[in-house]
């Protein structure tokens, strides 16, 4: 059995409006999260209070706080809606085990599990090796259609750079063509 599929028979369907919290650092949850529909922003906050956003999901993706979800640890990051979204939400433990009875399954998870940490893998390389304007570039090529849905002090945010910063970059690369 496919995840999506499994998710569709034994999770439960969630809807979020725009700034609502799935889940905030330091609860308690068990879940993984199947985006449906929507775009979720997942970030941190310094001691500041400032927004760090970690990732962007879309539909089709997947997210939680294994940390959680597995181990039973204190989330360490918020998930937020940034539109109105709506989710299936898949109790961990009871996929876990799942996955271990049903190799469809499991080797569905330990690909989305991959495809997941090549995604942090590319994002830690950019956040070190490139120019704000090299992540900004990255981002329109991997992100095109969610850019559309996203506030631009949240791109800004993802970026690690002002929303003033992210302006000169997009006049800059305008004017280049």
């Amino acid at each position: 059995m496919k995840f999506e599929h499994f998710a569709e028979l034994h999770g439960e369907h969630l809807e979020f409006q725009v700034g609502q919290a799935v889940f905030r650092e330091g609860a308690r949850d068990q879940y993984i999260y199947l985006l449906k529909q929507g775009v979720l922003k997942a970030l941190y906050l310094s001691e500041a209070g400032n927004e760090l956003i970690k990732a962007f999901v879309r539909p089709g993706e997947i997210i939680g706080s294994l940390a959680s979800a597995h181990w039973g640890q204190a989330t360490n990051f918020d998930l937020i809606a940034l539109n109105r979204s709506r989710l299936l939400r898949v109790d961990f433990r009871l996929l876990y085990q799942q996955a271990g009875n049903d190799l469809e399954l499991g080797r569905d998870v330990i690909d989305r599990l991959l495809l997941y940490g090549r995604q942090k893998e590319r994002r830690e390389r950019e956040l070190l090796t490139l120019s704000a304007e090299g992540r900004y570039r990255s981002l329109l090529d991997e992100f095109p259609s969610v850019l559309d849905q996203v506030k631009q002090k949240d791109i800004a945010r993802f970026l690690g750079i002002t929303p003033v910063a992210l302006s000169r970059i997009r006049k800059k690369m305008s004017q280049r063509g």
